[in-house]
């Protein structure tokens, strides 16, 4: 019987040989595809904004300083997000961990046979054994969940560092991508608190609070483009807004003047251009039917 209970003891400690090794290597290997999935994810989402940075530089949307200063914002952020993968790595510590996991593995099987042998009790050894668990499979796309999830990982971090002016950008920016208006407006006035003389943020704030106001320029998201144009009064996306809200209002000829306006200083036959264009085509259209 003893002989028995030595043999099955060998061949557990056999099995296990073959058996930790994968479990263990599998886990690492899911542990670098997470951190590699969450830097593609955030890479994307810098890679997602600097396209729209060149889009607005392009179309004369934002100035040259703008775009170089929201460029290099990002362009931080990136290098700060390898630097935190890097700082992953694992350890010395960790090495020790998996040596210790590998030797009570195999000794706890003699253990627990010599236990059974000495006390007689077949459920000392079953209350011996370990649950496996069950690793989820990696996605191979990023997917929206993952998106919103590093967005609110930025969310947290700036509650412990709310003076991140160029954080508060990157999030509200991140919102609106998502068409989230309402958050977004709340992340533009924090940043609006921390750069007032920022006519662009001021611009940014009074176009997502029109949205979460089912697309309306009355009132609040108004006073927030007079505020914009009041520090810079040829701001283009200003300027774009105000004529937005004079059409909703149905005072043409002040639409007109203020896309005027920034049909003088877009590039010719941009696509904000002819999107301006059409709109002013349609102002006078409606201006004469009056």
């Amino acid at each position: 019987m003893i002989l028995f209970w030595l043999i099955c003891a060998v061949l557990v400690v056999i099995a296990l040989a073959f058996i930790l090794p994968p479990l263990i290597q599998r886990s690492d290997t899911n542990k670098k595809a997470d951190e590699r999935e969450r830097r593609e994810t955030n890479i994307a989402i810098y890679r997602d904004q600097l396209s729209e940075l060149e889009t607005d530089l392009r179309n004369g949307i934002i100035s040259q300083e703008q775009h170089d200063q929201d460029h290099e914002e990002i362009e931080r952020r990136v290098l700060e997000d390898v630097k935190l993968s890097d700082t992953t790595k694992p350890t010395s510590s960790a090495t020790g961990a998996r040596s210790i996991l590998y030797l009570l593995s195999i000794g706890l099987p003699l253990i627990a046979v010599l236990f059974y042998l000495k006390v007689g009790e077949l459920k000392g050894l079953s209350q011996a054994q370990t649950e496996q668990r069950n690793v989820p499979e990696v996605a191979n796309t990023r997917s929206q969940q993952q998106i919103e999830a590093n967005v609110a990982a930025l969310a947290e971090r700036l509650k412990t560092n709310p003076s991140d002016s160029q954080g508060w950008i990157m999030l509200a920016r991140s919102y609106n991508s998502m068409q989230r208006f309402g958050e977004a407006a709340g992340a533009y006035a924090k940043a609006t608190e921390l750069e007032p003389s920022n006519a662009d943020l001021w611009a940014e704030y009074a176009f997502v609070s029109a949205m979460a106001n089912d697309r309306k320029l009355e009132g609040q998201p108004m006073e927030l483009v007079n505020k914009a144009l009041k520090i810079d009064p040829e701001n283009l996306k200003a300027l774009q807004l105000a004529g937005n809200a004079a059409f909703q209002r149905k005072d043409y000829k002040q639409a007109i003047d203020y896309w005027s306006r920034v049909l003088k200083k877009v590039p010719p036959k941009s696509e904000v251009a002819e999107s301006i264009q059409q709109r002013i085509d349609e102002a006078k259209s409606l201006s004469n039917t009056k």
